[in-house]
């Protein structure tokens, strides 16, 4: 196994060992409540972030954009490179895809 997918399955089995996380592995990436919000694409995570943090951390220079072949940009998909950001930017991830959108939490 390489490092890369040893990086991808020691935060993987971080989440999906917190049973607070209600966390899914699959062959697409990690899921929380059905919804994909991080899966390994090319040796980079690929993590679904707020619009505003997304932009932020690309401005930095801490993250690419991510290009889908699907439906082409998107402004909170990023690609992170350095894998010692992996775990809390699946973790801020996680947060961001789980949670109810306001004023629908029940």
């Amino acid at each position: 196994m390489d490092d890369v997918q040893a990086t991808y399955d020691a935060v993987a089995n971080e989440l999906l060992e917190d049973a607070d996380y209600d966390v899914d592995a699959t062959p697409d990436g990690l899921l929380v409540k059905g919804r994909l919000f991080a899966f390994l694409d090319g040796g980079q995570l690929v993590v679904d972030l707020p619009a505003a943090r997304s932009s932020d951390l690309q401005q930095r220079g801490v993250v690419e954009p991510f290009h889908s072949t699907r439906g082409g940009d998107s402004r909170t998909w990023v690609r992170v490179s350095d894998r010692e950001l992996w775990s809390e930017l699946a973790r801020e991830a996680h947060e961001f895809v789980g949670e109810p959108p306001v004023g629908h939490q029940s």
